[in-house]
């Protein structure tokens, strides 16, 4: 098989690019290890920048998006029982857009099935092959059946544990990574949300956050050891931890009930450059982690998917490679931002072992800082909405 773009990946970022390629007439095909099913199965982020939804707008997937996201012109901050809110559009003039990424995979799948958007699932033992010459091709199993699908182009958006980033030689890449000495214990429950916007709590007990999919479903985080499991967690002892690390007045109108999902995630900052060997591409989790406190996982993936797009439509329809030879360097100019955001977010909102009484009294400065400082909140919205492709 040949197609112009080989995309390893069928999540968001890998539909998003093929869904895109498709409307400039560029073929595509992808492969993703997983069944649909389990793609979509998957409960991720749901905060999208502008930046994500104008691209959704741009591959026709965005009237669900439209009808159903929940539009947040600004946030919450909470410390002990303080609260004060940051406006976002007051700051930037924009917002950010509550959708689920399940959702918004989702959508992407059926635009690319109705428009005859070529997958291959239950891929397995993928190799990438020549992807420093001209003429790459990578061989995958199917059903036992070994296959062949030469290309172009690949676009690697198989995520932190894929075959792309493996696949560019150590002495070409570096990587710079700072693992977090917690996670983020999630639950999924179908019950109203505690506030109409997010939370995201200090507390000495650790960090929480109340975030939502929509007005009847409610997705709460707290901040857990590394060595707990889901199992280890009640959903009462949940639910009252929960309350104990959110201000009284919040706490007592937060509505309980049963969890239909729960599971633990550990924080990492993870970014390798270069982003491109050959015309091989790194897109998204493949390239670059962020700690889920700023939001910028799924987003940041989008703003590698345009940079990407832009190049390989200025190939294909101007037979130019500036696009394409710049992408690594726009992508990480970007990503690194991100990182930086998420990094202070986090710093300024967890606890964090060894800390000192010191310590925890800078944290309430800037905090307090932030409370007080039009242009302090004026930075934080810029990153938090997203800053420009």
């Amino acid at each position: 098989m040949k197609t112009q773009v080989a995309i390893i990946g069928g999540g968001p970022s890998g539909l998003l690019l093929s869904q895109l390629l498709h409307t400039r007439g560029i073929d595509s095909v992808v492969l993703e290890r997983k069944t649909k099913d389990y793609v979509l199965g998957r409960i991720r982020a749901g905060v999208l920048e502008q930046g994500l939804v104008a691209l959704m707008e741009k591959a026709g997937c965005a009237d669900r998006l439209h009808a159903e996201g929940i539009p947040h012109e600004g946030t919450w901050i909470s410390y002990g029982d303080e609260m004060f809110r940051v406006d976002f559009t007051e700051h930037t003039g924009k917002l950010v857009m509550v959708y689920g990424q399940t959702e918004l995979t989702s959508d992407l799948y059926k635009a690319r099935e109705e428009s005859g958007g070529k997958f291959e699932f239950n891929v397995e033992d993928v190799a990438i092959h020549s992807a420093d010459t001209d003429a790459p091709h990578i061989d995958y199993i199917v059903d036992g059946e070994a296959r062949r699908l030469d290309c172009d182009f690949i676009a690697g958006c198989d995520g932190f544990h894929g075959v792309s980033r493996q696949s560019i030689p150590l002495d070409v890449r570096k990587e710079y990574e700072k693992v977090y000495p917690f996670g983020w214990l999630g639950v999924l429950s179908e019950t109203p949300p505690v506030n109409h916007e997010l939370i995201y709590a200090n507390s000495p007990r650790g960090f929480a956050l109340c975030s939502m999919r929509n007005e009847n479903l409610s997705r709460y985080y707290i901040q857990c050891s590394l060595s707990d499991k889901p199992d280890d967690w009640t959903d009462e002892a949940f639910w009252q931890e929960l309350k104990r690390r959110i201000p009284v007045y919040q706490a007592e109108t937060l509505v309980m009930g049963p969890s239909i999902e729960k599971s633990i995630a550990p924080l990492r900052s993870f970014v390798t450059e270069p982003m491109r060997w050959g015309n091989l591409f790194l897109c998204g989790d493949a390239a670059h982690i962020v700690p889920p406190t700023g939001a910028k996982g799924l987003n940041t993936a989008a703003s590698d998917v345009n940079y990407l797009f832009d190049g390989l439509c200025d190939f294909y329809e101007n037979s130019s490679t500036d696009g394409i030879d710049t992408y690594s360097e726009k992508a990480l100019a970007r990503v690194w931002k991100a990182e930086r955001f998420s990094w202070w977010f986090s710093s300024l909102m967890h606890t964090y072992p060894n800390q000192s009484e010191f310590d925890l009294k800078m944290q309430v400065a800037e905090i307090e800082y932030l409370r007080s400082c039009t242009s302090a909140q004026r930075s934080m919205a810029e990153n938090y909405v997203g800053l420009p492709y």
